[in-house]
């Protein structure tokens, strides 16, 4: 792994995932959007991982949707901006990619493989629903998945990576590594990696501490010092897991997007709520917490126009 030894800490505000039934917290328009990244940058994020929504909750890759709250996101804060490219289950790559293209951010996510992804069962946790579409959009993805073979690998990498947009890449099983490994193989893409280790995602990996040490081991022998890794993990293991990735020097995810919780059946109220508690928890472990220019820096990341 690169000799940084800080803890980069990200935080992905409100996903495309979890629905507004599901927490009365969970960001919804752009003002929202905007003050939760906001608030976590403040909070010791180094970097804020968007999607975007409508009005009612629902998922968007709109551009212009997209334009209502990133600019104000950096006039207000110096953290790194990061576009998902994943967009939503059932969206086409162009419009997965439309936000990128516009906004030419400095970092964007890239799932590193087609995937199920399947979060139908969270539908059986409700009887009730703020907003009709919900629970159709829950059970839909029984029968979607992430569609990103080596074509669309080479072509979204080679494409953004032109406009001096680093990636990202999202790794939610071990074969993601090797992909990342065959496009570095080929030269379209070049380090140092920022690689996002995912775990509990159905489709993916399961949240096991000994799925982490696999990731880690194969990490370091495809990649050397060439990469920075940080974790992420679904739900209940999020705080651990980040914990056990900056112990070895990576980073850490947090967010809404992975978990709407702060404690046990006690939801989150903000995003920052849970950078605050893992910052806290990092301190206390003298495990030290990047800066966004020292983030920057360390993953050779074009820096702010």
């Amino acid at each position: 792994m690169l000799n940084f030894n800080k803890a980069i800490i990200t935080c992905a505000v409100t996903g495309s995932v979890h629905t507004p039934t599901m927490s009365p917290h969970l960001p919804i328009s752009p003002d929202e959007i905007a003050e939760a990244a906001i608030g976590a940058a403040e909070a010791g994020a180094a970097v804020v991982h968007l999607h975007a929504r409508l009005p009612d909750g629902r998922p968007t890759a709109d551009p212009k949707v997209f334009e209502q709250f990133v600019p104000r996101i950096r006039e207000a804060t110096n953290a790194v901006i990061n576009i998902s490219t994943g967009g939503a289950p059932g969206m086409t790559m162009d419009e997965r990619l439309a936000a990128a293209r516009a906004l030419r951010p400095e970092l964007v996510s890239l799932n590193m493989g087609s995937i199920n992804f399947g979060f139908h069962q969270m539908a059986a946790r409700y009887s009730e629903w703020k907003h009709d579409w919900e629970k159709e959009f829950l059970l839909s993805s029984r029968e979607k998945y992430s569609v990103n073979s080596f074509a669309v690998l080479e072509s979204i990498v080679g494409e953004l990576g032109a406009n001096g947009t680093s990636f990202e890449f999202e790794c939610y099983d071990i074969g993601h590594l090797y992909n990342l490994k065959y496009l570095e193989d080929i030269g379209v893409a070049k380090g140092p990696f920022m690689i996002q280790f995912i775990f509990g995602f159905m489709g993916g990996i399961g949240v096991h501490p000994s799925h982490l040490e696999h990731f880690y081991e194969t990490a370091e022998r495809l990649f050397g010092d060439r990469y920075y890794m940080s974790v992420l993990a679904a739900g209940k293991q999020q705080m651990r897991f980040g914990v056990m990735s900056a112990s070895r020097g990576g980073g850490v995810r947090v967010g809404l997007e992975d978990s709407l919780y702060i404690a046990p059946r006690q939801l989150a109220r903000t995003n920052a709520e849970q950078v605050t508690l893992i910052r806290e928890v990092l301190e206390k472990l003298h495990i030290p917490v990047a800066t966004p220019d020292e983030a920057r820096a360390a993953l050779a990341l074009r820096g702010r126009t």
